[in-house]
C-alpha cells in the first residue's frame, strides 16, 4: 500500500492507495471517532460497493443516504435530503460521513460535512479515476446551481482519503476515459517527464494495468498535495489546476450538467486554453499537437459543442471564479510541463478563438 500525506498542519490527512482497501476494516475504522457512520452514495456505485464496505464497517452504526446517479444531482435539492436525512436519524457532531462514489458524491458529502452542525468529520472513498486523481484530495466541496458550476461550496478537508484501484474494474470506459483528462492535466501543468510517460503507457493504462493505474494515481495525488499544501484556499499556484476548467465549466454549465462529462469538457477546454496560449505566442504549435494526439488516444473531445459560440462562452465565464477586478483570468500552458495565469486576454483574442 502506497500512503501520502497531505501537509495542512492540524488538518493533515494520508491518502492510502492500493487493490482491496475497502476490505481493511482497520485503515478505515482507524479514521473513525465514535460509532455513528452515514454513508453517502449513489445507485450506480451503492450496488457494487456497499456491502462490501459495510462490512468492513460491521461494528458500527451506519445510515446510507442513496443519490441518483450524475452531475445534476449534485444539486441544492439533494444537499437538503442529506441534511434531512441526517436529522431524522439524530446524527451528533461526532458523526463520520463517507463519500462512497465518484466527484459528484465526494463534492456534494464534503459540502454537507462542512455545513452539518457547523462541521463533522468526513471520509473520501473515491470509485472513478477522476475522483481518485483529482477530485476526493484537496479540499474542495461543492454544490452546482443552473447558472455556474461549483459556485456554492466550501474549502472543507477530509480525515483520509482511501483510494481502492479495483473499483476502476467496473467502471464504463467512457468514464475511465473522462477521468484521464484530469490525469493529462498534471502532466501539461506541470510535469513534462510525467505526459511523457504517460504517452508511453496508453496501453497499460486502457488495460487497466494494476501497476501501471496505482503509479499514475500516486503521481497525480502526490502532485494535487504538493499543491494544496502551499496554496490551500487557492490564493495563488493552486488555481493552475483549474487548466481547461473555464472553457470546460463553461461548457458543463451551458449544455447542461451531465450531457458532457466534467473530463471531456476539461479536454476540450484544455485544447481551447492551448490554441489560446499558441495565438499569444506563448506555446509551440508541435505541443498543442502533443496536448490533442494524447487525448485523442482516450477517445476524448477536442472542439466545443457546436451549438456554442462566444455569446455562449463569455457568459459563463464571466462568473468564473478566478476572476479579479472583473478581469477573465486563465490558465494557459506555455510548454508541455509548464503553465502560467494570465489576466492578458482580450475578449476580442477569444472571440477568434471559439
Amino acid at each position: 500500500m502506497t500512503t501520502l500525506q497531505v501537509e495542512l498542519g492540524t488538518r493533515s490527512y494520508p491518502i492510502y492507495i492500493d487493490s482491496g482497501l475497502l476490505s481493511n476494516s482497520n485503515l478505515l475504522s482507524c479514521h473513525i471517532r465514535s460509532k455513528r457512520v452515514c454513508i453517502i452514495s449513489n445507485d450506480i456505485v451503492s450496488p457494487l460497493y456497499m456491502d462490501a464496505l459495510k462490512n468492513s464497517l460491521a461494528n458500527f452504526d451506519i445510515d446510507e443516504v442513496i443519490l441518483p446517479d450524475g452531475e445534476a444531482e449534485k444539486s441544492l435539492a439533494n444537499f437538503e435530503r442529506i441534511m434531512s436525512d441526517l436529522l431524522k436519524g439524530n446524527h451528533g457532531r461526532d458523526t463520520t460521513l463517507i463519500a462512497l462514489g465518484g466527484g459528484v458524491i465526494g463534492d456534494i458529502t464534503g459540502f454537507a460535512a462542512a455545513c452539518y452542525q457547523r462541521g463533522i468529520d468526513f471520509i473520501q472513498v473515491p470509485t472513478t479515476v477522476l475522483s481518485q486523481v483529482d477530485s476526493s484530495v484537496g479540499g474542495k466541496t461543492a454544490v452546482n446551481h443552473p447558472l455556474g458550476k461549483n459556485m456554492i461550496g466550501a474549502f472543507y478537508q477530509p480525515k483520509a482519503v482511501i483510494i481502492d484501484i479495483s473499483t476502476l474494474s467496473t467502471l464504463p470506459i467512457r468514464e475511465l476515459n473522462a477521468g484521464i483528462a484530469e490525469v493529462i492535466k498534471y502532466g501539461i501543468l506541470g510535469d513534462s517527464e510525467f505526459f511523457s510517460w504517460l504517452e508511453q503507457n496508453i496501453d497499460g493504462i486502457k488495460a487497466g494495468d494494476n501497476r501501471t493505474l496505482a503509479y499514475m494515481i500516486e503521481r497525480c495525488c502526490q502532485c494535487k498535495a504538493d499543491i494544496v499544501a502551499a496554496d490551500e484556499t487557492e490564493a495563488g499556484v493552486r488555481a493552475l489546476l483549474n487548466l481547461g476548467h473555464t472553457f470546460g465549466h463553461a461548457i458543463e454549465a451551458d449544455q447542461g450538467y451531465g450531457k458532457w462529462l466534467h473530463g471531456e469538457a476539461v479536454s476540450t477546454g484544455m485544447v481551447l486554453a492551448a490554441k489560446l496560449a499558441v495565438a499569444m505566442n506563448l506555446l509551440e504549435v508541435s505541443d498543442l499537437r502533443r496536448i490533442e494526439a494524447l487525448l485523442s488516444a482516450f477517445d476524448l473531445p477536442l472542439v466545443a459543442p457546436r451549438n456554442m459560440g462566444f455569446e455562449e462562452f463569455i457568459c459563463h465565464m464571466r462568473r468564473d471564479k478566478k476572476n479579479l477586478a472583473g478581469k477573465l483570468r486563465f490558465i494557459l500552458p506555455t510548454a508541455i510541463g509548464q503553465s502560467e495565469i494570465n489576466d492578458d486576454v482580450t475578449e476580442e483574442l477569444l472571440q477568434k478563438i471559439l
